[in-house]
């Protein structure tokens, strides 16, 4: 799975708990899109999470 190029966001892991209490592991996965951004000047595809993209921490290239 692709991490934020901005901000290191990846998959983390925890337990499902139902309610009987039966746990099992599962994964969170971080909203990740594939944007054309300008990075160091240039613009290329990076892969970035969307709060980033929110925030404003990433500059879309046209």
């Amino acid at each position: 799975m692709a991490k934020c190029e901005f901000c290191d966001k990846g998959v983390t892991f925890g337990i499902q708990v139902s309610h009987s209490h039966r746990r099992s592991n599962r994964t969170w996965k971080p909203n990740v899109k594939r944007v054309k951004a300008i990075v160091n000047g240039s613009p290329r595809h990076v892969y970035v999470c969307t709060r980033c993209m929110r925030s404003g921490k990433v500059t879309r290239a046209v």
